[in-house]
């Protein structure tokens, strides 16, 4: 129980500037949920159900355009199917004898930026580090939601454009610690960068919608990497 209060405590410390940057990026989400028509409740209860903001941007857009449930689930699947990959590497990092009850609450809280940190991890990944991490960064993306629904038509276009900038800031802090001295990871980040870019440019691509490149980039990339330069297994000791 001790090991697992440490893992905890040091997931929500890892948690607060997470949490810093979901309360910016969120503000945005709440301001654009209350034009879509969603109260202060439904657009909180989006936010805690749905940690996604590029699928809850999606779903409003469809909502705001009266789409069939059918066809926000199938945009909600296409949007969000890089999180099955990411469960897919983390579950390489916890204790193969990890129960099930404990996988699902650890799937519930997968974001990017959550992922990122938990891969960080040294050594096998104890699931009280993800709901620590999760328990703060959550309520303040929630927190924004809110705060955006109730005030944020008070703001200028500009203040509310500056604030989605956040979201690129929080992820760059989570990628470049873990790529100083390590030039195979730094290498990989920037052909990622470069492909991501060229599927943006290219003409027969750019149409393609931002979940399908990021799946296929996360798979050819993830996977040439992965074959070529195999990373050791490591002892499993809690906390």
């Amino acid at each position: 129980m001790n090991e697992n209060f440490k893992a905890w405590r040091r997931g929500a410390k890892d948690g607060i500037p997470i949490a810093l940057g979901y309360l910016a990026v969120s503000f945005t989400f709440g301001i654009i949920a209350k034009q879509a028509g969603l109260n202060p409740f439904e657009a909180i209860f989006m936010s805690a159900t749905n940690l996604t903001s590029a699928g809850q941007f999606a779903g409003l857009t469809l909502i705001a355009a009266a789409a069939t449930i059918v066809e926000i689930a199938v945009t909600q699947l296409i949007i969000n199917s890089r999180y099955l990959l990411m469960s897919f590497a983390l579950s390489q990092k916890i204790d193969p004898n990890t129960s099930i009850l404990h996988r699902m609450l650890m799937a519930y809280g997968i974001t990017d930026e959550i992922f990122g940190v938990s891969m960080t991890v040294k050594g096998k990944l104890n699931p009280f580090y993800i709901y620590g991490a999760v328990g703060v960064a959550m309520p303040g993306w929630a927190m924004g939601t809110f705060l955006g629904v109730v005030s944020g038509g008070l703001l200028p276009p500009r203040m509310i454009s500056a604030l989605s900038i956040a979201l690129y800031g929080m992820l760059l802090a989570v990628i470049i610690p873990p790529a100083k001295g390590n030039k195979l990871l730094s290498s990989i980040i920037i052909v990622s960068m470069l492909a991501s870019l060229l599927l943006t440019k290219l003409p027969v691509l750019h149409s393609i919608s931002s979940g399908v490149k990021i799946i296929v980039l996360t798979i050819v990339i993830a996977g040439v990497a992965a074959a070529l330069f195999p990373v050791k297994g490591v002892e499993y000791h809690e906390g």
